[in-house]
């Protein structure tokens, strides 16, 4: 287990999964994702199966909330690329209807950060966050991340194009805002 101020890192469980796809399911979430159907059981076992139970480019974890260890959230780093050390990383939070927030999500964020660059030795984590996305842009930049790029229109939702807006952050400007 991973721990930071106010929430732990742990694996998912199969037992995590009903809440998980709960939330992933609520359409205010999902328009934020880049999954945009609805989910069902067994896509989220599929899902469990592949991507958490084996997939070595991947690493996902259950935010849970340290003072009572209730699930609040998810959070993870994908496509990881060992080569270049690098991965995307992706955090929300479910609890309350949170989504992001200043309390949970940063610290789940800053031990995730902890671990990509510490224990998994990265290099680099980027993100690819909807430019309708506001809160999620708002914590990635309290995080020291920086936006690097925008693709135009890539994201159908709420009948309409939204930009996709790559932000990034490297070991040394991890460091030099949290060592």
């Amino acid at each position: 287990m991973l721990k930071g101020e106010v929430t732990a890192l742990r694996a998912i469980t199969k037992t995590d999964l009903p809440q998980l796809l709960i939330w992933r399911n609520k359409p205010e979430y999902r328009k934020f994702f880049r999954e945009y159907r609805e989910l069902n059981e067994e896509s989220q076992e599929k899902w469990f199966e592949s991507k958490v139970m084996n997939d070595n480019c991947t690493r996902m974890f259950a935010i849970v909330e340290l003072a009572t260890g209730k699930l609040i959230g998810a959070c993870g780093l994908c496509y990881i690329d060992w080569i270049n050390r690098n991965a995307d990383f992706s955090i929300y939070i479910g609890k309350d209807d949170l989504y992001i927030d200043d309390l949970y999500a940063i610290d789940a964020a800053k031990t995730m950060m902890k671990y990509g660059f510490g224990e998994l030795n990265l290099h680099r984590l980027w993100s690819e966050i909807y430019s309708i996305d506001v809160k999620k842009q708002k914590m990635f930049k309290t995080l020291g991340f920086a936006l690097e790029g925008c693709h135009k229109e890539t994201h159908w939702t709420e009948d309409k194009w939204v930009d996709s807006l790559y932000y990034g952050i490297t070991e040394q400007g991890y460091r030099s805002l949290w060592k």
